[in-house]
């Protein structure tokens, strides 16, 4: 059984590094965002964060002991949960054009070489975040409209049951029931 991942309202940026100084760095550049940013210093680190938590995008160092940035990439895109959040590498290798191609490959959504221009990755980063509240935006609207559909169909089926009965409702009963049934729906279609 996984754990319940939180649906914090306010997106959440995971920085992956095993480097200290490369945190804090993105730390300063991404602080002006408001969002909250969550550290890793390890794949396995960052898979325990991705099953805690939503993240808008995930900011992934390449070089790193134990699971690289690919292989975290790959375990990433393989989960139901988290195959979506997009990933951004960041890496200091930039003469291995192989090391691009690969993390393209494995799914990222972007590459940068260390150093970034830090007005760069914000703007990176903020696309992601925007992308990210539409998605929840749409999640919510598709949901009052899942709750909309249910609340019609149990009434139907409520009125089904009546016109099945022996004593069925009245010409007016029916009348105001569909009259209700009209105006509910009216409303989703205002949403």
């Amino acid at each position: 059984m996984s754990p319940e991942i939180t649906t914090d309202d306010r997106a959440g940026i995971l920085l992956v590094d095993d480097m200290e100084d490369n945190l804090i760095a993105l730390e300063a550049v991404l602080a002006s965002l408001n969002e909250p940013l969550v550290r890793a210093r390890s794949g396995e680190e960052a898979m325990k964060a991705l099953l805690r938590r939503r993240f808008a995008v995930v900011l992934l160092d390449i070089r790193m002991p134990g699971m690289d940035g690919f292989e975290t990439a790959a375990n990433i895109k393989r989960l139901d949960q988290t195959k979506d959040v997009p990933i951004i590498f960041l890496t200091g290798t930039d003469s291995d054009a192989g090391y691009a191609f690969r993390g393209y490959a494995t799914g990222a959504a972007d590459y940068l070489t260390k150093p970034f221009d830090p007005w760069v990755l914000r703007a990176k980063v903020t696309v992601f975040l925007d992308l990210h509240r539409k998605n929840q935006q749409l999640e919510r609207m598709l949901s009052r409209e899942q709750a909309g559909d249910a609340e019609i169909g149990a009434q139907l089926a409520d009125l089904e049951v009546q016109l099945s009965n022996e004593n069925p409702p009245s010409t007016e009963e029916l009348l105001s029931r569909i009259q209700d049934l009209r105006r509910l729906i009216n409303r989703r279609r205002e949403v």
